[in-house]
């Protein structure tokens, strides 16, 4: 019996429709893989890096560009991060997508002598992690020992090497998970999440996640679009007034309006433990802006928040705040093994039967 093959599908704004080009549509896209497959990728709005089995490669709309020598990507809409074996190094976006590194880059770090295992981006070997804008470099405070960091628009979280989790940065809408809406300098352990092992970290624009080594999904931070799947009010309304006006076509998946008098949350600034469908238990999370996707431990697909370029992989453009399988992939026997989300995007690694 020949072995599963890997394959990359891509759900909501498309690289197309922000260089200006018609759009494909809600519907699922496959990643070309060219002749070397798709190992990993990156993606920021208008385009994404990924890595073949040849090199790193920069895709927006129909451009094709080989990034030479390069080993890990940190994209923005602004600069290019890329890490390869003996530096780092930011260069201007449409250097990136011409192809043209040349000459002096934005920021250069030297990682000499080069470590056998570097940490993932953003992370930097000597400690310190990258930003994919000016000033492109932070040193990592002294005591903790990251395994992972990741990236909000205006927060940080780090992964503990004992899977704890301490956060920094903006916090007016609760993101950095202390309980309050104050923005904190330097590191601050998620006292919350003390005494609970954590194996996955995410940040999106605004909101955080973390997945436990027991497969529960902790959640906090800015719920407005229903990114946290708790109760949106902005999406109680839209319901309402889709309801009033018999407009219900885009969104199969109904979802029971609240009461006036239900409990929304706009700000959840402690984590929060979420039950999801059938408790099942969650291997992997990715934030996007505002949208959440995790994949389970039976290779499902679950995702929520904004919905409006069809990120959420239902067939429709509805926000829901309401954790729902992605049917899509049960229905082609597909075995989900990664999910990676853009701002406005959902790119799910699958295992074909």
């Amino acid at each position: 019996m020949a072995a599963p093959r890997r394959a990359w599908i891509l759900f909501g704004f498309s690289t197309e429709e922000a260089t200006g080009e018609p759009g494909p549509g809600l519907g699922p896209r496959r990643l070309e893989p060219g002749p070397a497959g798709i190992r990993r990728l990156w993606p920021a709005w208008s385009y994404v890096v990924v890595e073949t089995g040849a090199g790193l490669e920069v895709r927006s709309g129909a451009l094709r560009r080989r990034l030479p020598g390069w080993a890990e990507a940190l994209p923005s809409e602004t600069h290019l991060v890329l890490r390869g074996r003996g530096g780092a190094q930011a260069w201007p976006r449409a250097a990136a997508l011409r192809g043209e590194l040349r000459g002096a880059p934005a920021w250069n770090r030297d990682l000499s002598p080069p470590p056998r295992h570097p940490p993932p981006l953003p992370l930097l070997p000597g400690g310190g992690f990258a930003i994919p804008r000016p000033p492109f470099f932070a040193a990592l405070p002294g005591g903790v020992q990251a395994r992972r960091l990741v990236l909000g628009h205006e927060h940080v979280l780090v992964l503990g090497a004992a899977g704890e989790i301490h956060a920094w940065g903006g916090g007016r809408h609760g993101q950095l998970g202390h309980g309050t809406l104050e923005s904190e300098l330097q590191p601050r352990l998620v006292e919350a999440l003390a005494g609970v092992p954590m194996q996955e970290v995410a940040a999106g624009g605004w909101h955080s996640a973390s997945v436990s080594e027991a497969g529960d999904l902790y959640m906090w931070g800015w719920n407005e679009s229903g990114q946290l799947a708790l109760p949106s009010k902005a999406l109680a309304e839209e319901r309402a007034q889709g309801e009033d006006v018999g407009d219900t076509g885009l969104m199969p998946h109904q979802e029971q309006s609240a009461t006036k008098d239900a409990a929304f949350i706009s700000i959840q600034a402690f984590p929060a433990l979420l039950d999801l469908p059938q408790d099942v238990e969650v291997s992997k999370v990715s934030c996007g802006s505002r949208h959440t996707a995790v994949v389970t431990r039976g290779g499902e697909l679950y995702t929520w928040g904004w919905g409006k370029y069809g990120q959420l992989g239902h067939g429709d453009n509805a926000s829901s705040d309401q954790p729902h399988r992605v049917e899509y992939l049960v229905a082609e026997g597909l075995q989900v093994e990664e999910v990676v989300c853009g701002p406005w995007t959902t790119y799910v690694c699958v295992l074909e039967p």
